[in-house]
């Protein structure tokens, strides 16, 4: 006899669905979203949007968002594209919102800083704004750019400190590490703060290039006062045609390399006036000031005739006094945090970018109805300005920036305020603030990280994942705590749209994720807002997608042919006496 086991029916069978139960559902949130806030995106791939966008329309979205991520793919969207999308947005109903081009707002790229890139990327930004303008003139349609794509953000592991930062060096653009380690020598034991370490590196930087000046400096004044006398014999024999003695060749030699080592540190001195000048206080400009005075006469002769021996002389004597006028002088603090820097950087470009909109003839012309709205995307966790509390302090200050080239222009303070507000706000993106868990932060954190950003949110990203990698799923299939997320963001995450982005399950599995994301949001069926709902929809007779479903079982087309829907009810067919239908020509009885 085999052996007998213990079991429970539970085991290999778990139960029915049952329509009755509100919160069914193996992906249910236990949040409910209105369908009709909800959205697709079109194929980042694809220029070809008009098409795109109407597959999207047919599993029922009431907003499309036109997703060109690529800056080469959204240069290859033709004018006629966005006419189009305009056309169909007003033939269908539907919203219609922007995820303009991935570009990094602060101007920084691989090779470093500079601010052509930064007004490139501003033109670029403008350029997606004006042309999104084209698919909804009626106004406010929303933009989205990312906070940054590239910088690495300051996100340390849950419970510890960053152990390094980056820093900039802002005249020449380029970019280094510093440790943050807790340093064990006496008298400066304990953890390295950033600010502190800036400030040893800005001093340790001025001080070696004045050094090296000095150093240079004092070889190439050695080499002339030994050399001085013996070139001018050199020079007037060699007028006379005689040749030049041994000693007296290495004398000019010498002559020379003292002259390139005085030019060498004269040019030093020239870049650091300037950014001892750029960086010093008005009482440290007067001191600037003072050597000037001291020094034009002779730097203007200089200038004339830069290879003369009285040139050479004087540039010994403006290097000796530029030293000892800058070694007064505070360091200047050309090397910044990086996040600071960038920040910065990043601010300008977004206010610029919104005021541009506002104020352009071709766009905004001062409608504050019918300007684009800029709408700020929390980058994947670990990039800069990507927690709640960073990109709202991007934000923030954007509107300030905003308010002051408004006010430059003769626009009311209040006006201007109440503008920014509308026209600069965040695009909040679930999944992404959800990779904080890769640092080690749990659900309570992310929560409050969208807490902090829930007044300024105009535009919502749905999207789930692990927490560990940049993956995007409907909703429910991870652990993004999208309830909780939602009731922090409060009445505006229940107006705003929300557009589900899920590249990853278009990529794996090949279906439209919108039925997935009604079953997770738990939204309701038909448009009365009420029961049933999406997470019930397993357990009603017929699935919703399914058509007819067992009601015609093919069984019945190979018994009795196509004729068996005129049947009785109880073998497959219609309901009797209701052999009439909508496409008769009389109505049904």
């Amino acid at each position: 006899m085999p052996e007998k086991r213990d079991y429970k029916i539970s085991d290999i069978y778990q139960g029915g669905y049952s329509s009755l139960k509100p919160q069914y559902g193996d992906i249910f949130t236990n949040y409910r979203i209105n369908p009709a806030t909800l959205g697709m995106t079109t194929d980042p791939r694809t220029a070809n949007i008009v098409q795109d966008a109407s597959t999207k329309l047919n599993v029922g979205a009431k907003n499309i968002e036109i997703s060109a991520v690529s800056p080469e793919v959204f240069e290859s969207i033709p004018n006629r594209e966005l006419k189009g999308i305009n056309q169909l947005a007003k033939l269908t109903g539907v919203d219609i919102s922007v995820h303009g081009p991935i570009i990094e707002p602060s101007g920084l790229t691989r090779e470093g800083f500079s601010n052509a890139n930064r007004e490139a990327a501003e033109r670029q930004m403008f350029s997606a704004v004006e042309r999104s303008y084209q698919i909804s003139p009626k106004g406010n349609v929303p933009v989205t750019f990312h906070s940054s794509v590239m910088l690495p953000g300051e996100i340390p592991p849950k419970g510890k400190e960053i152990e390094e930062t980056l820093v900039i060096n802002t005249e020449s653009g380029s970019i280094a590490k510093i440790p943050l380690k807790e340093s064990k020598f006496p008298g400066d034991e304990g953890k390295r703060s950033i600010q502190k370490e800036l400030r040893r590196v800005n001093e340790e930087q001025w001080n070696n290039q004045l050094r090296q000046m000095e150093y240079y400096a004092g070889i190439g004044g050695e080499a002339i006062e030994k050399s001085a006398i013996t070139n001018v014999l050199s020079e007037m024999e060699k007028r006379a045609a005689k040749d030049w003695t041994p000693q007296e060749r290495a004398m000019r030699s010498a002559y020379n390399r003292g002259t390139t080592f005085l030019n060498s540190s004269y040019n030093e001195l020239k870049q650091l006036f300037d950014s001892a000048y750029n960086n010093a206080s008005e009482n440290d400009k007067e001191n600037i000031a003072e050597f000037y005075k001291q020094v034009e006469a002779k730097a203007r002769k200089i200038k004339e005739n830069p290879k003369s021996s009285e040139s050479v002389i004087l540039m010994k004597d403006i290097i000796d006094n530029g030293i000892e006028t800058l070694k007064k002088l505070p360091a200047p603090q050309l090397y910044k945090n990086l996040n600071e820097f960038s920040k910065e950087k990043t601010v300008e470009t977004f206010a610029n970018v919104a005021f541009k909109a506002f104020t352009d003839k071709n766009v905004g012309n001062r409608d504050v109805n019918k300007t684009p709205i800029i709408s700020i995307e929390n980058p994947p966790a670990g990039g800069a300005f990507s927690t709640g509390e960073e990109l709202r302090d991007v934000v923030e200050k954007a509107r300030e920036k905003f308010v002051e080239k408004a006010k430059k222009e003769g626009i009311d303070e209040n006006q201007a305020r109440e503008v920014a507000t509308k026209l600069i706000g965040v695009t909040w993106d679930v999944g992404h603030i959800n990779m904080l868990r890769k640092y080690g932060y749990e659900k309570e954190d992310i929560v409050k990280e969208s807490e902090k950003v829930a007044k300024l949110v105009k535009h919502v990203h749905l999207s789930d994942n692990f927490g560990l990698e940049h993956t995007e799923l409907p909703m429910g299939m991870g652990n993004v705590p999208i309830k909780e997320i939602m009731e922090k963001i409060g009445a505006k995450g229940d107006e705003v749209k929300k557009i589900i982005e899920a590249g990853n399950w278009w990529q794996h599995f090949k279906t439209p994720p919108f039925k997935e994301t009604l079953e997770a949001l738990g939204s309701p069926i038909y448009s009365m807002q009420m029961a049933p709902r999406w997470n019930q929809a397993i357990g009603l007779q017929q699935d919703y997608y399914s058509g007819y479903g067992m009601m015609l079982p093919q069984i019945n087309y190979e018994t009795w042919g196509a004729g068996f829907s005129r049947l009785p009810s109880e073998l497959g067919g219609q309901r009797q006496g209701a052999e009439g239908s909508r496409m008769s020509g009389r109505g049904m009885e």
